[in-house]
């Protein structure tokens, strides 16, 4: 597709009503690609009235089951959908459950890259995850193996592996809590770990840069958003200012996640068929990592994390987030329908 403009490149996503899926087909239509947004049956893909009035793009919305290859082939071509240029990917375990996230995070996504390349796409775009950097879950390594796959592919196709920090939806789940004088929750000492978070326009902006952008092909990218990088005391102490509540701390030592963790997976071990004590375990063990692993690059020589290393994007800032959703609640922060 290069050399053509964006009104004549086909851009394929999937996972195109989820969280962050949602906010790709938006910044895709507002550079004016042809999108051809992928959404389970019963899912709505079609962007808001105000999101149409300000695409300067075209939308085909098709109904296909990513988690299987022939079906969702055979969904593209039904509706007319007879060439890629391009692939991005935005699927992503909801739960993090163990079926799940090799379900979802590779299979399914695996199965959109295909589809696509059956298609003639000449590029793959992939949201991963930072966190895949230290694999201890079940959702990185499913992520892991498919970012493997694609790396391992001929030149042609050229591929971009996106690896976001944490978003901002999932720093405030304490908002409501502060701003009705309650304390803000941390484990440990408050700073076990820290990210420099990034919006999801933000995020949606570097992901439709990685097309056109060829200094952004063939590479594992990193991505947070502006400003430093903080830990969860520091969040705290941002809410307690924005709000001007009083600043109140309970800081829960991390060995009770790490007790709780044992006790889950000694029952799993008895079970190991029973797919709900399996999940249980590992959505401690998902738990217990974000409360202690920072969400910046990892540095493979001292294993530690390098805030300065983690590169910076946008403009959406965490202290303006946090007081817009203290005025605002947390309109347009919903997961999405995928």
């Amino acid at each position: 597709y290069g050399g053509k403009p964006a009104e004549e490149v086909s851009v394929m996503v999937t996972g195109s009503t989820g969280y962050i899926g949602r906010f790709v087909v938006k910044e895709l239509l507002n550079r004016g690609y042809k999108v051809v947004a992928v959404a389970r049956q019963g899912s709505n893909a079609n962007p808001s009235v105000e999101e149409e009035k300000s695409a300067s793009g075209s939308l085909e919305c098709v109904t296909g089951d990513v988690t299987n290859k022939e079906s969702l082939e055979k969904s593209l071509i039904s509706q007319g959908i007879g060439k890629i240029d391009v692939v991005v990917c935005c699927l992503a375990s909801r739960s993090g459950g163990v079926a799940d996230s090799w379900n979802i995070d590779y299979q399914a996504s695996r199965n959109s890259f295909d589809v696509g390349l059956e298609l003639g796409a000449s590029h793959l775009v992939l949201l991963s995850a930072i966190c895949v950097q230290k694999p201890l879950l079940h959702f990185q390594r499913a992520k892991l193996k498919l970012e493997a796959e694609i790396q391992g592919l001929p030149s042609n196709p050229t591929w971009s592996i996106v690896r976001p920090t944490a978003f901002f939806k999932s720093l405030a789940g304490q908002v409501d809590i502060v701003k009705a004088g309650g304390p803000f929750v941390v484990f440990g000492d408050g700073r076990l770990c820290s990210c420099k978070p990034i919006s999801e326009s933000d995020l949606a902006s570097f992901i439709c840069d990685c097309i056109s952008d060829e200094s952004k092909h063939q590479k594992l990218l990193p991505i947070g958003g502006p400003g430093r990088a903080y830990t969860p005391l520091e969040q705290g102490d941002l809410l307690f200012e924005i709000t001007g509540k009083s600043r109140r701390f309970v800081k829960v030592p991390i060995q009770i996640m790490d007790f709780a963790i044992g006790l889950l997976d000694s029952i799993a071990g008895f079970f190991p068929d029973n797919a709900g004590l399996q999940d249980a375990a590992e959505y401690a063990k998902i738990g217990r990592y974000y409360a202690a692993e920072s969400m910046l690059v990892l540095d493979p020589d001292t294993g530690c994390y390098d805030a300065d290393a983690t590169p910076s994007y946008g403009s959406d800032t965490l202290e303006a987030f946090f007081q817009r959703v203290v005025m605002e609640g947390m309109a347009g922060q919903e997961l999405g329908e995928q």
